[in-house]
């Protein structure tokens, strides 16, 4: 959500195709709003790594480097990955986050 209507006090969200901001009632599957952290601030990986036990090939364990951390409004840190394909993704599942200069989880 991007603002509100103040005549009709909709929620206001991006139409991406339209390039502008249409009311959230537009939408016919809109149920409801939901409370989401914004990203305030991001911070250096510093070296931790994200373990997972059975993420890798063929259900294998899977090791990866923290390039960043994504601190939000409420104070929380998401751990951020790439993996070797370039995707993006945050580390909130992972089985273990491993401190700088430890070994990965065997």
């Amino acid at each position: 959500m991007e603002r509100w209507d103040q005549a009709t006090g909709a929620a206001l969200v991006v139409d991406p195709k339209r390039g502008a901001l249409r009311p959230s009632t537009d939408y016919e599957d809109f149920s409801h709003l939901e409370r989401a952290e914004q990203v305030i601030a991001t911070a250096p990986g510093g070296g931790w790594q994200v373990h997972w036990k059975d993420e890798g090939p063929g259900g294998t364990p899977l090791t990866e480097q923290v390039p960043a951390w994504l601190i939000t409004s409420q104070g929380r840190a998401t751990a951020i990955t790439v993996d070797a394909q370039g995707h993006v993704e945050d580390a909130d599942g992972a089985d273990a986050f491993i401190p700088p200069g430890e070994n990965p989880v065997s």
